[in-house]
């Protein structure tokens, strides 16, 4: 029997220096550990970010997950609408939803949470995140350190989350690295699909940017570790998905 697929929203692609290992939805794939044959991927953005393909009906989908991208929400490009609309039809659907970085703030905007600049910067290298008391129920969260390692680069943060939802973690950084809304519409801000070479690649391709921040781009990478229980959580969302998750009709 075929395994119902997934559904990976590409809302943008990797720094162009990084983009010679793969997209963004491949680095989820390998996270994941989802064969290609069990994913359906599309490029909602387009190549120079002025919009790409429709999204398709929510039938059929084990799950949807939503990439990372240089985009802003708050730019709100007619593509990111669309697809925030989409969004929130499958949130109030009930279709598993999971979203990274962009796609986090994606899911907070489209369920009428504020995104926009964090007032502390960029936030960039491996990262602490520190769990809520709430995440020990929650089932991608439970059993998890109080507080772990994971990559993150980001410019925005979700600063008020969707009424309803519940911030899951948190570092000095932000407020809300992750909420779940309902009981199937998740969202982190850092991002459990890179690596550690994903990561020290970023770091170099923003080594201009950070050095007018006054910043340290070697140093950053050095510190760069793996982030083995942030990657844990994108394989647990692909389990509960398919163990609870069902494929809602349009």
């Amino acid at each position: 029997m075929t395994a119902i697929p997934f559904l990976i929203i590409e809302t943008g692609q990797p720094v162009a220096s990084m983009r010679r290992h793969g997209s963004f939805a491949h680095w989820i794939r390998v996270a994941a550990g989802l064969d290609r044959d069990a994913t359906v991927v599309v490029d909602v953005a387009g190549a120079d970010g002025s919009g790409g393909d429709e999204l398709p009906s929510r039938e059929g989908f084990a799950g949807v997950i939503v990439t990372g991208s240089a985009a802003m929400v708050p730019d709100r490009h007619p593509w990111s609408e669309r697809s925030a609309t989409w969004l929130r039809e499958a949130a109030h659907a009930g279709l598993p939803l999971f979203g990274i970085c962009y796609g986090h703030q994606l899911i907070a905007h489209a369920l009428g949470g504020e995104v926009g600049p964090n007032e502390v910067g960029r936030e960039m290298g491996t990262v602490r995140i520190h769990l809520h008391p709430a995440a020990q129920e929650d089932p991608l969260f439970a059993g998890l350190p109080a507080s772990f390692a994971a990559q993150a680069t980001h410019l925005q943060s979700v600063l008020r989350p969707p009424q309803g939802a519940t911030v899951l973690a948190h570092n000095d950084h932000d407020a809300c690295h992750a909420f779940r809304w309902g009981d199937a519409a998740w969202g982190v801000q850092f991002h459990p699909e890179f690596s550690a070479g994903h990561m020290r690649g970023y770091i170099r391709a923003r080594h201009d940017a950070l050095a007018r921040e006054q910043r340290c781009g070697k140093r950053l990478a050095g510190e760069v570790h793996a982030a083995p229980h942030a990657r844990r959580i994108l394989r647990r969302f692909v389990a509960h998905a398919r163990r609870h998750g069902r494929a809602p009709v349009s």
